[in-house]
């Protein structure tokens, strides 16, 4: 199975001499307030051999003895602070797409370079001293750590919109009357900017004949140049603990894993940010829906929550902060639809519908095949 194949490429990576962590100690102290300022001073400055040495992390004014869980609060609390939108490092890859990216903007904190190097250099004391980060990039970041190249298809997972006008140029006829050009006009800070794409890219119109050069090279701005020496700093500081040898024993998915645990959605907080409609919290199916989902696995949640509001993805602050395509939408539960049909989804609105089952089976049983079917299914 994956999961068994995942485990022996884990076994293989931490048996590699490379890997091995030196027995001296580092201590890390940080205070709560300012764990990314203060680690940030710290981690910048450590040598190489000082990152492999046993990890021990120390809260100032705190007495607790670090067997573990205050290093994985570290590492909670500062990828938490990383991606934080004042630091303006990282951006959700779109409003309702809480997959992080780096942001273009970024550069305009002049020490970036070193900020990024840092980040890269925190995700590389995680894999190494085996902690985990609390952060969901978006997928092409993972391909790009693995050098894998990047194609139109990789702009879905970043912008689902975007892509369907790029899908679009490339299925129809393009001419002068859509005015491409081989440039774009980025907003930076209020003021639009045009970049181009190519050497006077602003003066050249993108038509028929040139117009698979005009998506490459719009998916290559969107998702390598535009953020290039960002990523060259974060993965030079990653590669510093972490060499492409180990890195490419994985594919993307696996590390996302690698870097972030298995995620566990948490249905309490999912609960607690839930609206009805036509149901309340006292009816049966509401009852049994939360019953099934405390019982399901991490995986057949994550598939029920890409069914109903598109990613399987949460926002940083969860449940309270989810976004549809028209601004904040709550999950949203509403009775709809005959006990003969199957649940359906409206992802632009975070909403599933459930006809009024008469028992907890037949919701799990219907449910089960809902999120099963082929990605779209009973979607709109």
């Amino acid at each position: 199975s994956h999961m068994d194949e995942y485990q022996r490429k884990i076994a293989y990576m931490y048996d590699r001499p490379e890997m091995a962590v030196n027995d001296a100690q580092l201590q890390l102290k940080v205070s709560r307030a300012t764990t990314f300022e203060d680690a940030y001073d710290i981690i910048s400055k450590l040598s190489v051999s000082d990152m492999k040495k046993k990890l021990l992390i120390r809260f100032r004014n705190e007495d607790g003895l670090d067997y573990g869980g205050v290093s994985r609060e570290f590492f909670y609390i500062l990828s938490h602070a990383i991606f934080n939108p004042g630091y303006s490092l990282f951006e959700y890859a779109t409003d309702d797409n809480y997959g992080l990216q780096i942001s273009p903007l970024s550069s305009v904190n002049p020490d970036f370079r070193s900020y990024f190097r840092f980040v890269g250099r925190v995700m590389g004391l995680a894999i190494y001293h085996r902690r985990y980060l609390d952060v969901q990039f978006v997928l092409p970041f993972y391909k790009r750590i693995l050098q894998k190249p990047l194609c139109l298809e990789d702009v879905k997972d970043v912008d689902e919109v975007y892509y369907e006008s790029l899908k679009w140029i490339k299925n129809n006829d393009v001419d002068e009357s859509l005015c491409l050009n081989f440039s774009v006009e980025e907003n930076r800070f209020g003021e639009s900017v045009t970049v181009d794409l190519i050497p006077n890219g602003r003066n050249i119109a993108v038509n028929n004949q040139n117009k698979m050069n005009y998506l490459k090279a719009l998916t290559e701005h969107k998702l390598v140049t535009s953020t290039e020496e960002q990523f060259n700093a974060l993965k030079g500081g990653l590669n510093e603990l972490i060499p492409d040898s180990v890195l490419q024993i994985f594919n993307e998915n696996e590390l996302d894993t690698l870097l972030n645990g298995k995620r566990d959605i948490d249905v309490q907080d999912w609960k607690r940010f839930t609206d009805y409609r036509s149901y309340t919290e006292t009816d049966d199916i509401v009852i049994w829906f939360w019953e099934l989902l405390s019982e399901w696995s991490p995986e057949k949640k994550a598939k029920l929550l890409q069914f109903a509001t598109g990613t399987s993805r949460l926002p940083l602050s969860g449940f309270k902060d989810m976004h549809g395509s028209d601004g904040p939408r709550k999950f949203t539960i509403e009775k709809v639809g005959h006990i003969s049909q199957l649940p359906k989804a409206h992802t632009c609105f975070n909403r599933l519908d459930i006809p009024p089952y008469n028992s907890k089976e037949e919701l799990e049983q219907k449910l089960t095949i809902a999120i099963q079917e082929t990605a779209g299914f009973g979607t709109e």
